[in-house]
């Protein structure tokens, strides 16, 4: 795109831009805003997204769909931060990183503006009501049970009463042990908070200082032969226990600090936090993101930051994050702020236990991202929604319930392999995943075109095949396919790439009469167009639409089984050309091996000298000569 220039109306706006802190908002032809940014200097941030030779995909993406640009000069950094993440919280841009359900992530409330304290979940947090909050956490139900521990150690009223003293019977709470009674004067309003207090040091990470003052008070008490008070302390000593080795040792007792790594796959993102305090893991939490396809590892994690710690009531004094980001002295700045002039530290350790607290995370998000991208893959109603906006948006007949997509993966023509992978229902089948080991093309060079023609042809050959050979006419041992995934036809066929690679796709189709049977189409990475037979102009969903979700999906999959049959058949490769290194390996006992392990180089390779010597020609020195070269 080394010819682009932008139109004449954002041309004008890009020359009267201001050398100023400040935020930019980039508008679509509908009025509606599609990404937020801040800047140092505006003129040159924005000026940089429609440079000629920009090739960023998210650039190219935004600026095709850019129709107006608009700005606010806001005097600092630190205030252009603020701004940007109040305006992203607000209009979600489709081309930002966003938070996923942000909104409906949970807190623990301790209403702390009444006289007498409620503790209670909620998904809502009022900023000046005079409350405590703690969070935010990513279960309901792990909150449901921490405040049911809570109680039982420190009880605690859930009514609504209006608490005199002078109430003539308590609830049932009283009864069971969860509630001291301050309605009926059984419980003083210094006792009650001394209770709600004791909550809020556990949920702050003080578990084991709150073990201390209970032992100390339960001896207090013990020696004044209050044997009653002494038995309620031993019961909040044991729960409080509990709640504390839960709350497992893992840095300094000193540090009070989060924990930040994530992991990234496709366009989806999660990141795990660790949150320690006085040196004790209090919590786990993690949080998926939106948008992150394209993004730089540093761009995730910032912008985590400003949208996380934008709600979050309890910042720590240090950040320990698994990469640098670039304006961390402004989140700095932004962060003091908001913990009431206190020093925040955003940190990135090379070694040590921070190093490896991070690893821990990283690893933990990865595996956190596996079972989310499974949950959203069989969620049903994803799943429907998805394919009926494939079905309106590409004009198919019916719902593709069945989606064949095929993917080239290719290093200097060399060992090239075509992948064939199937979504039913929207759901991987990966009993039905195909290679194919492209043979046409070895030895012309790279050429993709002829190898997605090869892999279309031997794929819908075995489906004539098979439907003119039935099964039981196939003699045992026979080399007919009689897999039932070459029988059924695709409700859509998908190939990785644009109008040429749909080209191919569209002529094999018709060399096999199948066009008219088979929907097909292309879908181009850069943009994420799909491209139809017989249409100039390719189709577009909406970014964050479920169909473009599922679409994405099925061409990663294919992406990914592509590249990892191909690496496989390159180390074969390379195992059977070192075998042609074996001193006494010529090619009638190359030939006898392979015949005799069924072409199966890494057969050889874990044969035991045993058995390689009962391949005619290969003696014992032959033998031990190939374990040598090939290891095994």
């Amino acid at each position: 795109m080394a010819d682009y220039q932008a139109p004449d109306h954002i041309q004008d706006i890009l020359h009267n831009l201001p050398a100023e802190p400040g935020v930019y908002q980039m508008i679509d032809p509908n009025g509606k805003i599609i990404y937020v940014g801040k800047a140092k200097n505006l003129r040159n941030r924005v000026r940089s997204y429609f440079q000629p030779s920009n090739y960023d995909n998210k650039v190219l993406r935004l600026r095709a769909d850019v129709a107006d640009i608009q700005f606010l000069l806001t005097g600092d950094e630190l205030k252009a931060l603020i701004t940007e993440a109040e305006l992203i919280r607000v209009h979600k841009p489709r081309y930002n990183i966003l938070l996923k359900d942000d909104k409906h992530y949970p807190y623990i409330r301790v209403r702390t503006g009444d006289p007498f304290p409620t503790v209670e979940m909620t998904r809502r947090m009022e900023r000046g009501d005079g409350h405590r909050y703690f969070g935010p956490f990513t279960s309901a139900g792990g909150v449901r049970e921490t405040l049911d521990v809570l109680r039982k150690a420190f009880p605690y009223l859930t009514c609504d009463r209006e608490i005199t003293g002078n109430d003539a019977r308590a609830c049932l709470y009283y009864d069971i042990k969860l509630c001291g009674a301050p309605c009926i004067g059984a419980q003083t309003q210094a006792e009650y908070w001394a209770n709600i207090e004791g909550i809020m040091r556990v949920l702050q990470g003080h578990a084991e200082d709150v073990l201390h003052d209970l032992q100390r008070e339960m001896a207090e008490a013990s020696e004044a032969l209050d044997f009653e008070r002494a038995a309620i302390l031993r019961d909040r000593l044991r729960v409080v226990g509990q709640i504390s080795q839960r709350q497992r040792l893992v840095a300094d007792i000193s540090a009070n600090q989060d924990v930040i790594a994530f992991a990234q796959e496709g366009s989806d993102a999660c990141v795990q936090m660790f949150l320690i305090r006085n040196g004790r893991l209090v919590g786990s939490e993690y949080f998926a993101l939106a948008g992150t396809e394209d993004e730089q590892a540093e761009d995730i994690v910032s912008n985590f930051l400003t949208q996380f710690y934008q709600e979050a009531t309890d910042i720590p004094r240090e950040i320990v994050l698994p990469h640098d980001v670039e304006e961390a002295r402004i989140i700095e700045r932004w962060l003091r702020d908001k913990r009431g002039g206190r020093k925040v530290k955003l940190t990135v350790p090379q070694r040590g236990n921070k190093r490896e607290l991070v690893r821990l995370a990283a690893q933990t998000a990865a595996e956190k991202l596996q079972i989310l991208r499974a949950q959203w893959a069989s969620d049903t109603v994803k799943q429907e929604t998805a394919m009926s906006e494939i079905q309106e948006a590409l004009g198919l007949p019916q719902p593709p319930n069945r989606i064949e997509c095929f993917d080239i993966s290719t290093t200097q023509g060399a060992a090239i392999v075509a992948s064939r992978v199937v979504f039913v229902q929207g759901v991987p089948r990966k009993s039905e995943y195909r290679r194919f080991n492209i043979s046409t093309v070895l030895h012309e060079g790279s050429d993709d075109y002829q190898s997605m023609r090869e892999a279309l042809t031997r794929r819908f050959q075995r489906y004539r095949d098979a439907v003119e050979t039935p099964a039981e006419e196939v003699q045992p041992g026979g080399k007919a396919d009689r897999d039932e995934t070459w029988r059924l036809l695709p409700d859509l066929l998908m190939v990785d790439g644009g109008k040429g690679q749909l080209g191919v796709a569209v002529e094999v189709l018709q060399a096999f009469d199948l066009l008219d049977r088979v929907p097909v189409c292309g879908l181009a990475k850069q943009f994420e167009e799909i491209y139809l037979p017989g249409r100039l102009r390719p189709v577009i969903l909406p970014r964050r639409s479920e169909g473009l979700y599922l679409l994405q999906r099925v061409r990663d999959e294919a992406h990914r089984f592509a590249i990892t049959s191909h690496r496989a058949r390159r180390r074969k490769a390379g195992l059977a050309s070192r075998l042609e290194e074996v001193p006494g390996i010529g090619p009638a006992r190359r030939k006898a091996l392979l015949k005799a392990f069924n072409k199966d180089i890494e057969a050889i390779r874990a044969a035991s000298i045993d058995e390689l010597m009962h391949v005619p020609g290969i003696t014992r020195e032959i033998a031990e000569s190939i374990k040598a070269v090939l290891g095994g």
